[in-house]
Order: C-alpha cells, then sequence, then structure tokens
C-alpha cells in the first residue's frame, strides 16, 4: 500500500505568532494520525518561482490516513486557529510505492 503525504509551502507568513499556536495543534492532530514529519524549515535552494519560505512534509501509512488526519477534529481545529495567518499551498500526495 501506497503512503499518503501532507506537503505545505507557507508563501508568506503574515502573523508568525499565530502559526505558532497552528502548528502545536497540527502537530497533536499529526501524531493522533499516526504521522511522521519528514521536512519540517526553510528551502535550502529554490528554483523556478520557488521562495525560500518555510515547507512541511508528513508521512503517513495510507493515503487514507493522511485524509483522516486531515479531516480530524483535532486538525479542524488547528486550521481555525492559523485563519488568515499565512498563505499557504497545502496538498495531501500519495506515495509511489
Amino acid at each position: 500500500m501506497a503512503k499518503g503525504y501532507w506537503v505545505s509551502v507557507y508563501r508568506q507568513i503574515n502573523k508568525p505568532d499565530q502559526v505558532v499556536e497552528y502548528s502545536k495543534l497540527a502537530t497533536a492532530a499529526i501524531q493522533e494520525g499516526g504521522g511522521r514529519p519528514l521536512v519540517r524549515g526553510v528551502a535550502a535552494l529554490t528554483q523556478g518561482d520557488g521562495r525560500k519560505e518555510r515547507t512541511v512534509v508528513v508521512e503517513f501509512d495510507s493515503l487514507e490516513q493522511a485524509t483522516a488526519a486531515f479531516n480530524s477534529e483535532t486538525y479542524k481545529k488547528a486550521l481555525e486557529i492559523l485563519g488568515d495567518a499565512c498563505e499557504r499551498d497545502f496538498r495531501i500526495v500519495e506515495g509511489v510505492a
């Protein structure tokens, strides 16, 4: 079964304190959902339209687990906290194997 991944790229952070509070609850949702952070930091290199902003990659044992964690009550609360604190690109992606 292919793994599932959350991939987030923060294009611009407008309210850092709010993002910190979101991160605390998002981390709890990830742990509850069985996720494991693989990448959490500022890009070392970008190309094209890329920006050197925060990037987060979280691995789950399956696409279903990744989706369930996203739809969890804990993560919904985290998103409420995040609100308009940043501009980010978030996606759930299925692994190749």
